[in-house]
C-alpha cells in the first residue's frame, strides 16, 4: 500500500462526523445522509482503496450486477396505514401464577446448606418441604429446627433474589 494512502486512511480516524460527510462527498460524488461515524469511515476508505489498487474485476462487476438484476429489493419498509386485525387476533398473551414464592425452585429439587460442619438437605415439595423425614410448612420451620432460634428460611438457604 503507498505511503500517501496510508496517511490518508489514518487521517479518516481523527476526522469528525461532518468533515467525514464532507470527505464522502468529495470522494464519491454524492451525499450521504448517514451519521454514523464508523460507517462513513469504512466506506470511504473502501472507496479510496478501490481507487488507487482498482476495484472490483469486470467479470465480478458483471456478476454483481446479474445477481441485483434478479433480486427484489426494496430500499424502504412499506408503511402500515393501520395495524392488521389478524394479527392481534391471532396473539394472546396470559401470565401464569402458580401462587408459590418465585425464590423457590421447583418441587422435588434438594435445597442444600453447610451449617456448623454439617450438610442439610431439604427438599421442595408441591405443598411444603420435607427435612430428615418430616414435612414442613415453609423454609423458616426448617432453618428454626436446625438452629434452635428463629432465622427467615430464604434467607438461611441463600434463596435471596427473584427467579428470572
Amino acid at each position: 500500500m503507498q505511503a500517501a494512502l496510508k496517511k490518508e486512511l489514518a487521517a479518516l480516524d481523527r476526522m469528525t462526523v461532518d468533515e467525514l460527510r464532507t470527505k464522502h462527498y468529495i470522494v464519491f460524488g454524492e451525499e450521504n445522509r448517514s451519521r454514523h461515524r464508523d460507517y462513513l469511515r469504512k466506506r470511504i476508505a473502501w472507496r479510496l482503496q478501490a481507487l488507487a489498487e482498482g476495484g472490483l474485476s469486470d467479470r465480478a462487476r458483471q456478476r454483481a450486477m446479474e445477481i441485483a438484476n434478479d433480486a427484489d429489493l426494496r430500499i424502504r419498509m412499506p408503511v402500515a396505514t393501520e395495524p392488521s386485525p389478524t394479527a392481534t387476533e391471532r396473539t394472546e398473551v396470559h401470565v401464569f401464577h402458580d401462587g408459590r414464592d418465585g425464590r423457590l425452585p421447583l418441587p422435588g429439587t434438594e435445597i442444600m446448606r453447610v451449617y456448623q460442619g454439617r450438610t442439610l438437605r431439604v427438599t421442595v415439595l408441591e405443598d411444603g418441604f420435607e427435612y430428615e423425614g418430616e414435612r414442613y410448612r415453609s423454609l423458616t420451620a426448617v432453618a428454626k429446627k436446625v438452629t434452635g432460634s428463629h432465622w427467615n428460611g430464604m434467607l438461611f438457604f441463600g434463596l435471596r433474589k427473584e427467579a428470572a
